[in-house]
């Protein structure tokens, strides 16, 4: 078998994934599996650990995140450089997009031990996006990013102390909702200025532009229903021209993703994006906090090998 390493977010759901993590350590020493632990002690730790187990030597290894998808997406940003390395997830966040997206259970035991019969078979290669900055600096996504209400909605949920109230008493998906309405009726739209594939869209009173690699974000909402990891596609959705009032059915309605049945939703399929707005948006990448606009991204295709139980993204997502 691989060498498995973990990177573990110890406060990841307010310091709940440590109980994560003594679950899957104590089944761990019970099935006599050899492993290498590390624990994150800063914001952006898990890049560095994760880049240092990848150049360490040449060998096929797995490096499993055990957090939040922060703590999954700082991983990816870590090993993106390399080819020696699969990743695994143990889902011990508020959100945990990425498990939902790639069906890893939630349960700490039960989704270590789909992980360890994964490490023995073919691990699937899946797409990345790539976010680069005005200033040049790049920043990798496995989820989706965004530009607009839905990352001024992340970077108050990283900044709040609400979310670690919600947390305690295990209701930390609603943080979204709660700043959602909180930001509802201040936020001022803008005009995008979207690039798709080489081809402009100009959009007026823009709410958001997200940009998708697998269909969920924001703690299971299905931004992005027909989104798959290895079709070589990124899947934009833009929400524009519509009434706060109505901005909240199709909040709603997205965690069946029902939305892109509103005519102010629109959807588009592409390799290469860029977004310019008439002024500076809060951009998120996986739910982090990454700057404003102008940017662009690029998918990058069949870079990164993954342990999932989806055997086919594009018969999943047709079923």
């Amino acid at each position: 078998m691989k060498q498995i390493y973990f990177i573990i977010n110890p406060k990841a759901k307010n310091g709940y994934c440590l109980n994560v993590w003594k679950k899957v350590e104590t089944k761990l020493m019970e099935d006599k599996i050899p492993y290498l632990a590390f624990f994150t002690e800063y914001p952006g730790h898990a890049i560095k650990l994760a880049s240092q187990i990848a150049a360490n030597n040449h060998e096929q290894k797995v490096i499993i995140a055990v957090g939040g998808d922060g703590t999954i997406s700082e991983v990816v940003n870590g090993i993106v450089e390399y080819n020696n390395i699969t990743l695994g997830f143990v889902p011990g966040g508020s959100g945990n997009d990425f498990s939902r997206g790639f069906q890893i259970p939630s349960d700490p035991e039960e989704s270590l031990s789909v992980i360890l019969r994964l490490i023995k078979k073919e691990s699937a290669i899946i797409d990345i996006g790539k976010v680069t900055m005005k200033d040049e600096s790049q920043h990798y996504f496995i989820n989706n990013m965004g530009a607009g209400f839905d990352a001024l909605i992340s970077y108050e949920v990283n900044h709040s102390k609400v979310k670690a109230w919600l947390n305690k008493l295990s209701l930390g998906r609603l943080v979204y909702v709660y700043f959602l309405l909180k930001k509802l009726f201040s936020y001022k739209c803008t005009t995008i200025d979207l690039s798709i594939d080489g081809s402009r869209h100009i959009l007026e009173q823009t709410w958001f532009v997200t940009v998708s690699n697998q269909p969920f974000y924001g703690g299971g909402m299905m931004i992005a229903p027909d989104a798959v990891t290895d079709d070589g596609l990124l899947d934009i959705t833009v929400v524009h021209s519509l009434s706060k009032l109505k901005l909240l059915l199709v909040f709603i309605s997205v965690f069946w993703g029902k939305h892109v049945k509103f005519k102010e939703v629109k959807t588009f399929r592409g390799r290469m994006v860029s977004i310019q707005s008439s002024s500076f948006l809060y951009v998120h990448a996986d739910g982090e906090d990454i700057g404003y606009t102008p940017l662009n991204i690029h998918v990058q295709t069949k870079t990164l090998k993954v342990l999932t139980r989806v055997g086919s993204m594009r018969e999943t997502v047709l079923k």
